[in-house]
Order: C-alpha cells, then structure tokens, then sequence
C-alpha cells in the first residue's frame, strides 16, 4: 500500500497573544510556524495514542 504524502490546508485562528507566543517557540527551535505545528500535533497525536490506543484509519 503506498502512503499518502498529500498535504492538507485549513485556515486557524487564534488570539494575538497566543499566536506571538507560538511564534516565539518555533523560532527558538529554528522552525517555520507550519512546521512547529506539525510536531506539535505529532507529540499530541503519540501521547493520545499511547494513553488510548492507535488510532485506526
């Protein structure tokens, strides 16, 4: 089965505050802001994962 490399776009808003902030952290780890999020959501999804079980697409 090949894997899906398709890339997903959705818009997100958030307060200002919170979006410097978030800005802060990815430039600290010498990342783009889309990159930061997806480690983010990476380490969020494995720590779900492996309170709950895998995920099943």
């Amino acid at each position: 089965m090949e894997k899906d490399t398709a890339k997903m776009r959705f818009s997100l808003r958030m307060e200002k505050e919170l979006w410097e902030k978030f800005s802060s952290i990815a430039s600290y780890y010498g990342r783009s802001k889309n990159s930061e999020l997806q480690q983010m959501i990476k380490r969020r999804i494995l720590a779900f994962e492996k309170e709950h079980g895998k995920i099943l697409l």
